[in-house]
Order: C-alpha cells, then sequence, then structure tokens
C-alpha cells in the first residue's frame, strides 16, 4: 500500500489498492476514511516545493535539491487527481500549497479546473490558496476570476528588518501589497498565518493582531513545527500556544469561542473584544505541537511529485503519480488513495520517544 520514502513502489501501491480497497474490515464507502472514524474532505495539493523565500523555520539559507521538473506533475495530471478527489472520494475543499504555489505558472488554469467541479452533493469546492504573498499583487485578480475563494497569507512580522531577517529576503513591502491585491478582488476575509521565532518575532503578538483587527482579516499563530531543518526546532525554545495567548491577554480581552464549533479546524479560536481605536474580532492558535487535533482531522495531502500523505508527519507515500502515468484508470487511482487513507495512524507521535522527524521539509511536502 505505502512504501518507505524514497523506494520505488508504484506497482506495488496499484496492485495494494485494488486488493486492499475490499478489505473486510473497511466500510463499504467510496469516501476516504481511516480506522479511526474520520473522514477526509480536505484535500491539499503542493503545487511545487521551491519558495522564494528562506524562512527560517522552514529551510537552510541555501534553500533544497529541487524536484526534477520530470517528476513534478504537470497541470492536467494535477487536475485529474483532484477530479478523482472530488468527484469519487468526497473531497469537498481544495487549498493550494506549496513551497510556493505561485511560483506555478498554471495556477489560474487549475484553480478554474478545480472550480469547474462540482462534489457529490452538486456544491462547487471551496478553493483556497496558501502563500507568502510575493506576486499575489500581479495575481489575485486573475485568481478570483478563475474562483480562487480565500487565501492564508503568510506574514511573521510587521517590522521590515525582524521580516527581512526571518525569511532572509528584505520583501514586507511586497507581501502587503499582495494581501491588499487580495482584499481588492473580494477573496475576503483574508486569513494571516504567523510563525512566532524566539529572539526574532517572539514580541510582535499583540501587534499582528492590531494589523488584523484593523483591516478585518483572520489572524492565525502557529506553532512551529519539527518540518524544517532539523537544527531549528527545539521543543524548549518553541513558542508554545500558552505563551502566545498570555502576551496577547496582555494587551487585548480573550474569549474562547464554543467548542462544539471547531469541528475539524485545526486552529482553537478566540473572541477579541473592541479595545482603544481597534474594533473587535477573533483569533485563532494551531497548537500543533503542545495541543495536538489528530482526532478530528480530515485532511489528505498530494505532493508536487505525486504522493499521498495521510499526515504532515508520516513518514510513507503513496505514489499516484506512477498510476496515472502508467494509464490507471479513475477507480483504480481512488482505490489506492482509499487504500493509503485506511491506514491513516491516529496521530503524529511528535511526543512519543521514537518520533522521527519526516524525511521531507515543509516545502516538499505541503502545508
Amino acid at each position: 500500500m505505502s512504501v518507505e520514502l524514497g523506494m520505488p513502489g508504484a506497482r506495488a501501491v496499484r496492485d495494494a489498492g485494488a486488493r486492499d480497497a475490499a478489505s473486510p474490515d473497511r466500510p463499504e464507502t467510496p469516501a476516504l476514511v481511516d480506522r479511526f472514524g474520520r473522514v477526509a474532505q480536505d484535500l491539499r495539493v503542493s503545487l511545487t516545493d521551491r519558495c522564494n523565500l528562506r524562512c527560517e523555520y522552514c529551510m537552510p539559507a541555501e534553500g533544497f535539491d529541487w524536484l526534477p521538473p520530470r517528476e513534478v506533475l504537470s497541470d492536467d495530471e494535477v487536475i485529474h487527481l483532484i477530479r478523482v478527489a472530488v468527484q469519487r472520494l468526497g473531497v469537498r475543499e481544495v487549498r493550494f500549497t506549496g513551497g510556493e504555489p505561485l511560483l506555478r505558472k498554471g495556477l489560474e488554469r487549475i484553480v478554474a479546473a478545480t472550480t469547474a467541479l462540482r462534489t457529490v452533493d452538486g456544491t462547487v469546492p471551496e478553493t483556497s490558496l496558501t502563500t507568502n504573498g510575493l506576486g499575489l499583487d500581479r495575481r489575485a485578480a486573475g485568481l478570483a476570476a478563475a474562483g480562487l475563494a480565500r487565501v492564508n497569507v503568510s506574514l511573521d512580522s510587521l517590522d521590515r528588518e525582524a521580516y527581512a531577517r526571518l525569511t532572509r529576503r528584505d520583501r514586507l513591502p511586497d507581501v502587503l501589497a499582495g494581501i491588499d491585491a487580495a482584499e481588492a478582488a473580494g477573496m475576503t476575509p483574508v486569513k494571516i498565518n504567523a510563525v512566532l521565532m524566539r529572539g526574532v518575532n517572539d514580541t510582535e503578538a499583540p501587534e499582528l493582531l492590531a494589523y488584523a483587527l484593523r483591516r478585518g482579516f483572520e489572524l492565525r499563530f502557529i506553532e512551529q513545527m519539527p518540518l524544517g531543518p532539523p537544527e531549528r526546532w527545539v521543543r524548549g525554545e518553541m513558542i508554545t500556544a500558552a505563551q502566545i495567548l498570555a502576551a496577547l491577554a496582555e494587551r487585548f480581552e480573550l474569549t474562547p469561542t464554543d467548542a462544539a464549533d471547531r469541528g475539524a479546524a485545526p486552529a482553537e479560536r478566540f473572541h477579541v473584544a473592541p479595545s482603544g481605536d481597534l474594533p473587535g474580532g477573533s483569533v485563532g492558535i494551531i497548537a500543533s505541537v503542545t495541543q495536538p487535533f489528530c482526532g478530528a482531522c480530515d485532511r489528505t495531502r498530494l505532493t508536487a511529485d505525486g504522493q499521498v500523505r495521510t499526515c504532515l508527519f508520516s513518514r510513507t507515500e503513496t505514489d499516484l503519480r506512477g498510476l496515472v502515468r502508467g494509464g490507471a484508470d479513475d477507480e483504480e487511482i481512488a482505490a489506492a488513495w482509499r487504500t493509503a487513507m485506511w491506514g491513516k495512524l491516529a496521530g503524529h507521535g511528535i511526543d512519543d520517544p521514537g518520533f522521527l522527524q519526516p524525511q521531507r521539509p515543509m516545502s516538499a511536502i505541503g502545508g
């Protein structure tokens, strides 16, 4: 079914997909169910492993060895696999990620093809983009016209010097221009993602929230995860969700939202009361490390080279690219995908003594 990363296995995956889809303990359903009762309806599609920033928590200054172009799915192959996911497997949400997805020349075409699909109940799949914002000012209108509903923009600092230090690029004005363009194109509410790093931007949580409230954006703080250079993640140095909340509480009045409303959303949300000249709003914290939400996970992931990942921290993958290029029909592809998700583990295991960081970094996996 799945193979250890770096090992050949397209034929084995194809054979296992046909065999295991009829496993007697798997329910008779076309959906992407797993052994713990979760159903994956949210597809994250990485369109490239390349990026035009070098964020400290994501990659080294020199970058990585990028995938050879021949190994990356073509636009038609991406569209093909999204169609299988939406029409045969019950996927309702598609988010495009990277690397940096705006580096993909065919992005607008892929988005338009996705929004032309209909889910099993006849609705348009909810389509979004996670981006660092570079170049978004030039493409926001075209993406909105293609049907992109919203964007999540990474913005870790409002201080130009701190931003340049964290990303190793002096591009803050370009990111802010991209955010403005997304808002003008109607992809609202714009969502902002921020990762705090000790000694770099760890004091900026209140300012980032004030900016988001003033603009009517939705801010999400994300705990740093062990998905970049191994030496850049030290559990004891990580800024935790509790520490972020404490910093925000010094300036804002926060009230937890009803836990029943969270569903499969990764962020725990808090109402923010109006204060001074700032309107009220909300803020979220994604505590992947200190407060895992694996039990409600509804995500499945497709890498830029056509591998299914059941979790960000998986150490195995299932090869769909080999099936597509080998002439498999849609049901064979769907069966292999179902088999992969049936084998999903209960959790990511970061706190397990034997936890090993995935061989692939975040830029190669997709968020």
